[in-house]
């Protein structure tokens, strides 16, 4: 499917998981591909591994249908709020708060 969207340089590009099955090593190979393809294109990425979208200008972030936050991986870090949480959560190995006050 990725090949497909490098050829056909579409202006919209739509990305569901697209590396959500792929090692840490790999991921990041395709990231920086995926990078320059999105370049000056209307992208919509769906995502629950953030590390895909810490890049993008814009992040909308919905919880149980509900749009909780708007803004850059920076500004919703700022916030912290439900995105911050979470990335902390991905950053951490997952483990719940209490389990990291432990440690």
């Amino acid at each position: 499917a990725l090949a497909r969207a490098i050829l056909k340089n579409a202006p919209i590009l739509l990305l569901d998981e697209a590396t959500s099955a792929l090692d840490s090593v790999t991921e990041r190979h395709i990231q920086e591909s995926l990078e320059l393809l999105m370049q000056d294109k209307t992208v919509v990425v769906i995502a629950h591994r953030l590390s895909t979208l810490a890049h993008l200008d814009r992040i909308l972030v919905f919880d149980d249908g509900q749009l909780v936050e708007d803004g850059n991986h920076q500004k919703l870090l700022s916030l912290e709020g439900y995105y911050a949480r979470m990335w902390s959560m991905q950053a951490g190995g997952f483990l719940p708060e209490q389990e990291m006050l432990l440690t």
